[in-house]
């Protein structure tokens, strides 16, 4: 899951002599998400999104994030209403800084804004926010939402060692979720991990005393709380009710899966399960 482009197609850097005229039309359509099933998230929005949401961790090797699911099956979002509408009262901040995104140099200690000239909703025609004003200089608009692109950097970074202390405990383990459609038929979304509710209870004194200090126990918590909204995902297949959602602001406004859905560890494969057989044979030959 590239986080910098699951949505952006053609990001390039906002500039005065490429986009002196140029404004953005912002409103309650999402349908640039139409083709994506899950999209990261920061460790702020944990508590406001574990209430509509599933939130579980992606990625391989030291690159894991937090993500949120929104459908069950790849390139489905069934957060997405037929007239682009978003049907929960909470929006990613992913999503709502779209189609605004940050390129960072390659020492990461520079960035620069840059604008998604693929999304409907800019144009020429001064529809909108306009991007620079007649003193070729940045409006409002702009200054704005460079604040809240500095804000999810710095809210990203937080995140990232929140996911930097789970790998270094081992609380990650591979998970996958079932859902039971009716009529025998049924899907597996996997390719994702959780934290282990049992290793937390191995972990010593000290070491808890310090998630409870840095609030990433709290943060654990709402993630195993979070995966029983996997039960809502079949009610969306059949289409519940919109609600409305929120638009760019703060970041942080404002262990079951339930009935028709269950969440449980990955079991290993056939080649897997061999190689561990194999290890515990070599071992106890050692012995």
């Amino acid at each position: 899951m590239p986080a910098q482009l699951l949505i952006y197609e053609s990001a390039v850097p906002v500039a005065q002599a490429r986009h002196g005229r140029w404004s953005v039309e912002v409103g309650a359509d999402y349908a640039f998400t139409k083709s994506v099933n899950s999209v990261p998230l920061t460790a702020v929005e944990f508590s406001n999104a574990a209430r509509e949401y599933a939130i579980v961790f992606a990625g391989t090797g030291d690159t894991v994030v937090p993500a949120v699911i929104l459908g069950m099956r790849a390139d489905e979002n069934l957060y997405l209403t037929g007239q682009g509408g978003w049907r929960a009262k909470y929006i990613p901040a992913f999503v709502r800084r779209y189609p605004f995104v940050f390129a960072s140099s390659e020492d990461g200690k520079t960035f620069t804004l840059c604008i998604d000239e693929s999304f409907r909703g800019v144009n020429q025609e001064g529809r909108g926010q306009r991007l620079f004003n007649d003193e070729r200089k940045p409006t409002p608009y702009v200054e704005n939402v460079l604040k809240f692109l500095e804000q999810y950097q710095v809210e990203y970074r937080r995140t990232e060692v929140l996911c930097k202390k789970l790998r270094e405990l081992n609380l990650l383990e591979p998970m996958r979720a079932q859902f039971d459609l009716g009529s025998g038929e049924r899907l597996a979304l996997t390719g994702f991990m959780a934290v282990a509710r049992d290793r937390i209870k191995t972990l010593g004194v000290d070491t808890l005393a310090e998630l409870v200090r840095t609030d990433q126990l709290e943060l654990i918590y709402l993630h195993l709380q979070s995966l029983r909204n996997f039960s809502a995902m079949t009610e969306r297949l059949t289409g519940g009710a919109a609600t409305p959602g929120e638009q760019l602001h703060g970041l942080d406004s404002g262990e079951g899966a339930g009935e028709g859905a269950t969440a449980e560890k990955a079991k290993p494969s056939a080649q897997e399960q061999a190689a561990k057989t194999t290890k515990q044979r070599a071992a106890k030959q050692e012995k």
